[in-house]
């Protein structure tokens, strides 16, 4: 099964909490691995000056730009990939990006990804470990995650986002510093290591 397109329209801000307990599941490689997100990130459109969508269509962010659904992995720092999901009604740009989860099938593929990984809970800790441990890189951008015969796809979400989230500025960012557009599960082992805010109920 695959998550309804219908479901990933919204703003990015929107979709990120409801994406907090979503399974991700990942053929690519050829091994299934499964992945349950406890922390993203939001990101818009021409009015985030964070998002690689700032600047209009360009050859990297058009994907941003829509349908929904679909799966945009982009590269980092020279050495790392990271996976969002394009949200958002079509033609106005929207993501979240993955950045943390627990990896709930295929462990032994994903530590076979991430051989400096010490403990279970740091397998898929941050969101190059976590497209790491799906398998992503550039060949998976335009993947659509609601084709339940996709290599991947996002299998499910909560009918209802969390009662109870933890909310903070985006990491890694110099630009829409002040948003608080990060989300995470609280207690949550896998959550990445900067989550020193308070909790808040969404929405606020």
């Amino acid at each position: 099964m695959a998550v309804a397109r219908s479901r990933l329209a919204a703003t990015a801000v929107q979709v990120a909490p409801a994406l907090l307990g979503a399974v991700v599941r990942s053929r690519a490689g050829g091994a299934e691995v499964a992945v349950r997100i406890t922390e993203v990130e939001a990101y818009e459109g021409l009015d985030d000056p964070a998002s690689h969508a700032f600047r209009g269509p360009t050859p990297r962010a058009a994907i941003m730009f829509g349908p929904p659904g679909y799966l945009y992995c982009y590269f980092t720092y020279g050495m790392h990939w990271c996976a969002n999901v394009v949200c958002g009604p079509d033609g106005t740009a929207a993501a979240v990006l993955l950045r943390a989860g627990a990896v709930i099938a295929g462990a032994d593929v994903a530590a076979a990804r991430r051989p400096t990984a010490r403990r279970d809970r740091d397998l898929a800790r941050g969101p190059a470990r976590l497209a790491a441990c799906l398998g992503l890189g550039a060949a998976h951008t335009g993947l659509d995650l609601c084709d339940e015969h996709s290599d991947v796809v996002l299998a499910s979400m909560p009918d209802q986002p969390s009662a109870v989230i933890c909310t903070g500025p985006r990491v890694g960012i110099r630009a829409a510093t002040e948003r608080q557009w990060r989300f995470w599960l609280p207690d949550e082992s896998t959550v990445s290591g900067y989550r020193r805010h308070p909790k808040a109920r969404y929405p606020q």
